[in-house]
Protein backbone atom coordinates (compact mmCIF):
# COMPACT_ATOMS: atom_id res chain seq x y z
CA UNK A 1 0.00 0.00 0.00
CA UNK A 2 1.54 3.36 -0.67
CA UNK A 3 0.26 5.17 2.24
CA UNK A 4 -0.01 3.50 5.36
CA UNK A 5 -3.00 3.35 7.70
CA UNK A 6 -1.81 4.70 11.25
CA UNK A 7 -3.86 5.93 14.71
CA UNK A 8 -7.34 6.01 15.43
CA UNK A 9 -10.17 8.31 14.46
CA UNK A 10 -10.23 11.59 16.65
CA UNK A 11 -13.30 12.02 19.54
CA UNK A 12 -15.60 14.96 19.62
CA UNK A 13 -14.62 18.25 20.85
CA UNK A 14 -16.81 20.26 22.19
CA UNK A 15 -16.91 23.93 20.74
CA UNK A 16 -15.40 26.76 22.58
CA UNK A 17 -17.16 30.27 21.57
CA UNK A 18 -14.65 33.29 19.84
CA UNK A 19 -16.48 35.50 22.34
CA UNK A 20 -15.02 33.94 25.14
CA UNK A 21 -11.97 36.20 24.39
CA UNK A 22 -13.39 39.16 24.91
CA UNK A 23 -15.21 42.27 23.60
CA UNK A 24 -14.05 43.67 20.74
CA UNK A 25 -12.35 46.91 21.02
CA UNK A 26 -13.64 48.38 18.39
CA UNK A 27 -17.14 48.88 20.01
CA UNK A 28 -15.56 50.80 23.23
CA UNK A 29 -16.26 54.30 22.13
CA UNK A 30 -12.69 55.74 24.12
CA UNK A 31 -13.01 59.06 21.61
CA UNK A 32 -16.21 59.99 24.24
CA UNK A 33 -14.17 59.33 27.37
CA UNK A 34 -13.04 62.88 29.75
CA UNK A 35 -9.92 61.14 30.57
CA UNK A 36 -9.10 60.49 26.72
CA UNK A 37 -9.64 64.06 25.92
CA UNK A 38 -7.59 65.41 28.87
CA UNK A 39 -4.52 63.23 28.59
CA UNK A 40 -4.14 62.58 24.48
CA UNK A 41 -1.81 64.71 22.58
CA UNK A 42 -3.15 63.77 18.99
CA UNK A 43 -6.66 63.26 19.84
CA UNK A 44 -7.91 64.31 16.14
CA UNK A 45 -5.83 62.15 14.54
CA UNK A 46 -7.00 59.44 16.78
CA UNK A 47 -10.44 60.25 16.39
CA UNK A 48 -10.10 60.08 13.21
CA UNK A 49 -8.35 56.72 12.54
CA UNK A 50 -10.58 55.53 14.95
CA UNK A 51 -13.66 56.21 12.52
CA UNK A 52 -12.09 54.95 9.21
CA UNK A 53 -10.57 51.50 10.64
CA UNK A 54 -13.43 50.60 13.41
CA UNK A 55 -16.79 52.34 13.22
CA UNK A 56 -16.96 50.62 9.13
CA UNK A 57 -15.53 47.35 10.19
CA UNK A 58 -18.25 47.34 13.16
CA UNK A 59 -21.09 48.59 11.28
CA UNK A 60 -20.59 46.06 8.03
CA UNK A 61 -20.38 42.66 9.58
CA UNK A 62 -19.48 40.97 6.47
CA UNK A 63 -16.17 42.71 6.49
CA UNK A 64 -14.74 41.27 10.07
CA UNK A 65 -13.92 43.10 12.48
CA UNK A 66 -10.08 44.41 12.34
CA UNK A 67 -9.56 43.96 16.27
CA UNK A 68 -9.18 39.91 16.14
CA UNK A 69 -6.74 40.18 13.00
CA UNK A 70 -4.52 42.28 16.17
CA UNK A 71 -5.54 40.16 18.67
CA UNK A 72 -2.69 37.65 19.61
CA UNK A 73 -3.33 34.08 21.94
CA UNK A 74 -0.95 32.03 22.95
CA UNK A 75 -1.46 28.41 24.61
CA UNK A 76 -2.83 28.11 28.29
CA UNK A 77 -1.19 25.07 28.71
CA UNK A 78 1.78 25.08 26.91
CA UNK A 79 3.88 22.64 27.96
CA UNK A 80 1.28 20.01 27.67
CA UNK A 81 0.23 20.79 24.43
CA UNK A 82 3.39 21.57 23.04
CA UNK A 83 4.60 18.20 24.03
CA UNK A 84 1.41 16.51 22.28
CA UNK A 85 2.08 18.69 19.24
CA UNK A 86 5.90 17.29 18.89
CA UNK A 87 4.61 13.83 18.96
CA UNK A 88 2.50 14.69 16.39
CA UNK A 89 5.21 16.52 13.97
CA UNK A 90 7.27 13.32 14.90
CA UNK A 91 4.32 10.94 13.52
CA UNK A 92 4.07 12.90 10.80
CA UNK A 93 7.70 13.13 9.86
CA UNK A 94 7.65 9.19 10.40
CA UNK A 95 4.83 8.48 7.79
CA UNK A 96 6.42 10.61 5.05
CA UNK A 97 10.06 8.45 5.63
CA UNK A 98 8.07 5.05 5.58
CA UNK A 99 6.72 6.48 1.70
CA UNK A 100 9.79 5.31 -0.67
CA UNK A 101 8.12 7.19 -3.57
CA UNK A 102 8.62 10.37 -1.48
CA UNK A 103 12.25 9.80 -1.70
CA UNK A 104 12.76 8.78 -5.30
CA UNK A 105 12.00 12.20 -6.29
CA UNK A 106 15.22 14.71 -6.35
CA UNK A 107 15.85 16.25 -3.02
CA UNK A 108 15.00 19.80 -4.06
CA UNK A 109 11.59 18.40 -5.02
CA UNK A 110 11.19 16.74 -1.58
CA UNK A 111 12.60 20.32 0.28
CA UNK A 112 9.67 22.58 -1.57
CA UNK A 113 7.24 19.94 -0.70
CA UNK A 114 8.00 19.85 2.92
CA UNK A 115 8.30 23.56 3.19
CA UNK A 116 4.99 24.29 1.99
CA UNK A 117 2.88 20.82 3.31
CA UNK A 118 4.15 20.96 6.73
CA UNK A 119 1.40 22.95 8.14
CA UNK A 120 -1.69 21.13 6.79
CA UNK A 121 0.20 17.50 7.13
CA UNK A 122 0.36 18.56 11.01
CA UNK A 123 -2.88 20.25 11.31
CA UNK A 124 -4.30 17.26 9.81
CA UNK A 125 -2.04 14.58 12.68
CA UNK A 126 -3.75 16.75 15.20
CA UNK A 127 -6.62 16.14 14.04
CA UNK A 128 -5.91 12.20 13.99
CA UNK A 129 -4.73 12.19 17.30
CA UNK A 130 -7.37 14.09 18.75
CA UNK A 131 -5.30 17.01 20.46
CA UNK A 132 -7.62 19.90 21.22
CA UNK A 133 -6.10 22.90 23.19
CA UNK A 134 -7.20 26.01 24.74
CA UNK A 135 -6.49 29.46 24.23
CA UNK A 136 -4.73 32.31 26.67
CA UNK A 137 -5.51 36.04 24.91
CA UNK A 138 -2.54 38.39 25.31
CA UNK A 139 -3.79 41.72 26.69
CA UNK A 140 -3.28 43.93 24.33
CA UNK A 141 -1.64 48.03 25.31
CA UNK A 142 -4.07 49.60 27.00
CA UNK A 143 -5.21 52.87 25.86
CA UNK A 144 -4.16 54.78 29.06
CA UNK A 145 -0.79 53.56 28.41
CA UNK A 146 -0.68 54.89 25.13
CA UNK A 147 -1.82 58.21 25.92
CA UNK A 148 0.85 58.41 29.09
CA UNK A 149 3.38 57.50 26.69
CA UNK A 150 2.83 59.53 23.99
CA UNK A 151 2.62 56.56 21.68
CA UNK A 152 1.02 57.13 18.32
CA UNK A 153 -1.91 54.61 17.17
CA UNK A 154 0.85 53.76 14.48
CA UNK A 155 4.06 53.06 16.56
CA UNK A 156 1.06 51.16 18.99
CA UNK A 157 -0.16 48.47 16.07
CA UNK A 158 3.65 48.37 14.47
CA UNK A 159 4.60 46.67 17.80
CA UNK A 160 1.46 44.62 18.10
CA UNK A 161 1.85 43.15 14.83
CA UNK A 162 5.58 41.99 15.61
CA UNK A 163 4.34 41.06 19.34
CA UNK A 164 4.43 37.11 21.08
CA UNK A 165 1.95 34.66 20.20
CA UNK A 166 0.03 33.97 17.23
CA UNK A 167 -3.13 35.81 15.44
CA UNK A 168 -6.33 35.04 16.60
CA UNK A 169 -8.17 34.70 13.50
CA UNK A 170 -5.79 31.91 12.66
CA UNK A 171 -5.67 30.11 15.55
CA UNK A 172 -9.76 30.08 15.51
CA UNK A 173 -9.40 28.98 11.61
CA UNK A 174 -7.54 26.13 12.86
CA UNK A 175 -9.71 25.03 15.55
CA UNK A 176 -12.73 25.03 13.67
CA UNK A 177 -11.39 22.97 10.78
CA UNK A 178 -10.46 20.41 13.55
CA UNK A 179 -13.86 20.17 14.84
CA UNK A 180 -15.43 19.57 11.10
CA UNK A 181 -12.78 16.89 10.67
CA UNK A 182 -13.89 15.37 14.11
CA UNK A 183 -17.78 15.69 13.42
CA UNK A 184 -17.45 13.70 9.87
CA UNK A 185 -14.83 10.88 12.56
CA UNK A 186 -12.57 10.36 9.70
CA UNK A 187 -11.08 6.80 9.22
CA UNK A 188 -7.47 5.83 10.36
CA UNK A 189 -7.37 4.81 6.27
CA UNK A 190 -8.93 8.15 5.12
CA UNK A 191 -6.18 10.06 6.93
CA UNK A 192 -3.52 8.10 5.53
CA UNK A 193 -4.88 8.91 2.00
CA UNK A 194 -5.56 12.41 3.19
CA UNK A 195 -2.01 12.75 4.16
CA UNK A 196 -0.57 11.63 0.75
CA UNK A 197 -3.14 14.18 -0.93
CA UNK A 198 -1.75 16.85 1.01
CA UNK A 199 1.94 15.45 1.07
CA UNK A 200 1.88 15.90 -2.60
CA UNK A 201 -0.20 18.99 -3.30
CA UNK A 202 1.67 20.71 -5.96
CA UNK A 203 0.31 24.09 -6.38
CA UNK A 204 2.30 27.20 -6.59
CA UNK A 205 5.25 25.01 -6.61
CA UNK A 206 7.94 24.47 -9.44
CA UNK A 207 9.40 21.07 -8.66
CA UNK A 208 11.92 19.35 -10.92
CA UNK A 209 8.97 16.03 -11.13
CA UNK A 210 5.62 17.85 -11.21
CA UNK A 211 4.21 15.18 -13.51
CA UNK A 212 5.35 12.51 -10.98
CA UNK A 213 4.48 14.83 -7.98
CA UNK A 214 0.82 14.82 -9.66
CA UNK A 215 0.39 11.68 -10.86
CA UNK A 216 1.46 10.55 -6.90
CA UNK A 217 -1.78 12.88 -5.84
CA UNK A 218 -3.74 11.90 -7.74
CA UNK A 219 -3.28 8.30 -7.07
CA UNK A 220 -4.15 9.26 -3.61
CA UNK A 221 -7.32 10.44 -4.60
CA UNK A 222 -8.48 7.54 -6.53
CA UNK A 223 -7.63 5.24 -3.44
CA UNK A 224 -9.82 7.50 -0.91
CA UNK A 225 -12.25 7.78 -3.24
CA UNK A 226 -13.08 3.59 -3.76
CA UNK A 227 -12.37 3.43 -0.07
CA UNK A 228 -15.12 6.02 0.74
CA UNK A 229 -17.28 4.08 -2.10
CA UNK A 230 -17.11 0.78 -1.02
CA UNK A 231 -17.35 1.34 2.84
CA UNK A 232 -20.41 4.34 2.18
CA UNK A 233 -22.47 2.12 0.26
CA UNK A 234 -20.96 4.11 -3.23
CA UNK A 235 -22.16 7.35 -1.78
CA UNK A 236 -19.77 10.15 -2.63
CA UNK A 237 -21.33 13.22 -0.63
CA UNK A 238 -18.66 11.92 2.04
CA UNK A 239 -15.73 12.23 -0.32
CA UNK A 240 -17.29 15.91 -1.57
CA UNK A 241 -17.22 17.19 2.06
CA UNK A 242 -13.27 15.75 2.90
CA UNK A 243 -12.14 17.31 -0.17
CA UNK A 244 -13.59 20.43 0.74
CA UNK A 245 -11.84 20.00 4.00
CA UNK A 246 -8.65 19.55 2.23
CA UNK A 247 -9.12 22.70 0.10
CA UNK A 248 -9.47 24.48 4.05
CA UNK A 249 -6.14 22.98 5.18
CA UNK A 250 -4.83 24.51 2.35
CA UNK A 251 -5.40 28.08 3.73
CA UNK A 252 -3.60 26.86 7.43
CA UNK A 253 -1.07 29.72 8.04
CA UNK A 254 1.93 28.10 8.72
CA UNK A 255 3.33 31.12 10.86
CA UNK A 256 0.90 30.99 13.20
CA UNK A 257 1.15 27.53 13.62
CA UNK A 258 4.88 27.16 14.19
CA UNK A 259 4.05 30.43 16.57
CA UNK A 260 1.74 28.88 18.46
CA UNK A 261 2.61 25.25 19.32
CA UNK A 262 6.81 25.28 18.43
CA UNK A 263 7.77 28.74 19.46
CA UNK A 264 7.75 27.88 23.20
CA UNK A 265 10.00 24.91 22.64
CA UNK A 266 11.72 25.78 19.28
CA UNK A 267 13.47 29.31 21.15
CA UNK A 268 14.78 30.63 17.78
CA UNK A 269 15.07 27.91 16.05
CA UNK A 270 12.87 27.60 12.64
CA UNK A 271 10.84 24.05 12.72
CA UNK A 272 11.76 23.95 8.90
CA UNK A 273 15.26 22.96 10.06
CA UNK A 274 14.21 21.25 12.68
CA UNK A 275 11.89 19.23 9.86
CA UNK A 276 14.62 18.69 7.44
CA UNK A 277 17.30 17.29 10.00
CA UNK A 278 14.41 14.71 11.47
CA UNK A 279 13.84 13.65 7.83
CA UNK A 280 17.53 13.35 6.32
CA UNK A 281 20.15 13.89 8.68
CA UNK A 282 19.40 11.53 11.45
CA UNK A 283 16.96 8.53 10.48
CA UNK A 284 17.74 6.78 13.99
CA UNK A 285 15.96 9.38 15.17
CA UNK A 286 12.44 7.87 14.72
Amino acid sequence: MLFPATGNSASMATKIPAEKFGKCQCETHHSESILYQILNKERGSETRWHQQHCSAHCSARSKGCPCLDRRRVVLRTPEATCRRASEVLLKTSAFIRNLPSFYHMPWEDQFVLIQQNWAPLFVLGMAQEGVDFELREIPATSLLKKILLNQSSTAVNEVGSSSAGASFTEVQKMKNLLWKFWDLDISAKEYAYLKGIILFNSECCVLKCLPYVQSLQQEAQKALMEFISTMFHGSLSRFSSILQLITSLQDIDADATEELFFRPILGEATLNAILLETLYINPDWL
